[in-house]
């Protein structure tokens, strides 16, 4: 016999070990991603439902899910926040079944806006409550082959040119090993998001992820260095057989030089010489023509990353988020408010973003 439960995978030493060994577990779904947003976000909070045999405890499915409060856009319920790769935990539909039912159940008791499950490779729910959506892709390059021989497969001019410009001009490509150099990578982040007239994520997120990750080399950040400078950063996640790109920060006065093509590179190399089996790109918006154009150039695989929802919009087109009022409304104050204003913007957008 089996019964849903909720537990703490701070305290639950089942759940790690549950994560690790299930073939669909990401970094995103262990305790330390937990610790990670709450202490980022106190307007989130987990809820990690368990399927556990009860003769033996042993957990058999798992499904986070996040509280995530907002006056703006509405209390709703969301698995998982931020993360760009995530699945149910489950072997089977009637997992997800079990699993959805007892989600909706704390849905209709918190009085939540809504439920949003992000999927990748799990079965997708066959729920008729549910309506789904794919705005987003991921592109994944197999590391099947030496980087050298992968290499071939990208594209001549945009590159593979870009990446021997990048060399040519001598640009050092380093792991970051210290906070100057988080802030360093955080400041370029900042700078990129800036030029996309889009709000930052605080630092407290970014510091939290390397507190949390680095001891145990899940998380590596790359810097590009010119003449000892810093122009190019690219946070990484490593966990199982996959390496993720999960944030990119660039001066674009050294985009001539093409560091970002290099530090692409770097990171797939090392996770080739790391063993690792799969290096993607991260999540991407359909409507993001050229981020997806620069990734279909390194000989990826384009899957899709669902999301489903509760309850079903009816009578009425899905809108994607980066067409609505409130996300051009954003940019445009992002792209005339001053520095200061722009740090008090990103604080507010993300104490309702998740």
């Amino acid at each position: 016999m089996e019964e849903i439960k909720i537990i703490d995978p701070c305290i639950d030493e089942r759940w790690d070990k549950f994560v690790e060994n299930h073939p669909l577990g990401w970094i995103v779904h262990l305790s330390g991603w937990k610790k990670v947003i709450e202490s980022s976000f106190p307007h989130m909070r987990g809820y990690y439902f368990a399927l556990v045999d009860k003769d033996t405890g042993a957990i058999k499915a798992g499904l986070p899910v996040y509280e995530v409060h907002s006056w703006l856009i509405g209390k709703r319920l969301v698995s998982i926040p931020f993360a760009s790769l995530c699945d149910p935990l489950i072997n089977k539909s009637h997992d997800m079944d079990k699993l959805l039912e007892a989600s909706l159940n704390l849905f209709k008791k918190r009085n939540f806006s809504y439920v949003e499950i992000r999927v990748f490779n799990a079965h997708e729910p066959e729920d008729e409550r549910l309506g789904s959506n794919q705005s987003y892709k991921t592109h994944c390059l197999l590391l099947d082959k030496e980087p050298d021989i992968l290499q071939k497969s990208f594209h001549r001019t945009n590159v593979r040119q870009r990446i021997q410009r990048a060399l040519n001009s001598n640009i050092s490509v380093k792991i970051a090993d210290s906070e100057s150099d988080l802030i360093d990578f955080f400041t370029l982040y900042k700078k990129t998001r800036r030029k996309l007239n889009l709000p930052s994520q605080p630092y407290a997120f970014i510091k939290s992820l390397w507190n949390v990750f680095k001891p145990s080399d899940q998380v590596v950040i790359l810097i590009a260095n010119y003449n000892d400078k810093p122009i190019a950063g690219l946070l990484l996640f490593k966990y199982k057989q996959r390496v993720s790109a999960e944030i990119l920060g660039t001066d674009d006065d050294y985009l001539n030089i093409s560091p970002n093509h290099l530090l692409f590179w770097e990171a797939i190399k090392l996770a080739y010489n790391e063993g690792f089996k799969v290096f993607d790109f991260g999540r991407t918006s359909v409507n993001n023509e050229s981020l997806m154009t620069f990734k279909n150039r390194w000989g990826t695989k384009v899957l899709n990353l669902p999301q489903f929802y509760y309850p079903k919009i009816t009578n009425k087109k899905w809108i994607h988020p980066e067409s609505s009022m409130t996300y051009k409304l954003t940019q445009k104050l992002c792209k005339n408010s001053p520095d200061f204003v722009y740090d008090i913007l990103s604080g507010f957008c993300y104490k309702h973003l998740g």
